[in-house]
């Protein structure tokens, strides 16, 4: 009973170090503030980020939702807005996982990827980082979810870091 308690303990042990792990890596690119807000400089331009990340979202076998070019709706208003373009998508076997431990996660399901141009003409990918969704929500019981997640849309915005 000890020995079997010990293993189970150890086992979740190791899951939280593997998250913490991931979250940490992924968390390298997030800004200095805790705001549950990650940023990955993109070495592409806006069109061609937007563009591979959605071949990588298709090849993934993703589902993809929408695409709002928020600088163009803004412009429909008579207000000026840098580049900004937000991508809708999301894999719901794995995102519902977080709705079924708390329905309140549909706020922040499924995934929304930012992709904006700051003065200087540097772009940026943006999104919410899946532990800070975790901690908001308070789901305790989606770990590995929440690290596939990670490890998803970590591949997905590397596909714009480099030329």
């Amino acid at each position: 009973m000890t020995r079997r308690l010990t293993h189970r303990l150890g086992n979740f042990g190791l899951s939280l170090l593997l998250l913490f792990l991931v979250v940490s890596a992924v968390s390298a690119a997030r800004a200095d503030s805790d705001d549950g807000v990650v940023r990955v400089r993109s070495a592409v331009p806006m069109a061609e980020a937007i563009s591979r990340i959605k071949a990588d979202i298709a090849s993934k076998g993703i589902k993809f939702f929408s695409e709002i070019d928020q600088s163009k709706l803004a412009a429909d208003a008579g207000i000026r807005l840098r580049p900004s373009t937000l991508l809708v998508f999301g894999n719901p076997p794995l995102g519902t996982q977080f709705i079924t431990s708390n329905s309140n996660a549909g706020l922040d399901w499924p995934v929304r990827l930012l992709l904006t141009q700051d003065d200087n003409g540097d772009v940026w990918a943006v999104w919410t980082d899946f532990g800070w969704i975790a901690k908001r929500h308070n789901i305790s019981d989606r770990a590995a979810q929440f690290e596939m997640a990670t490890k998803v849309v970590g591949s997905i915005t590397s596909t714009i870091t480099a030329k």
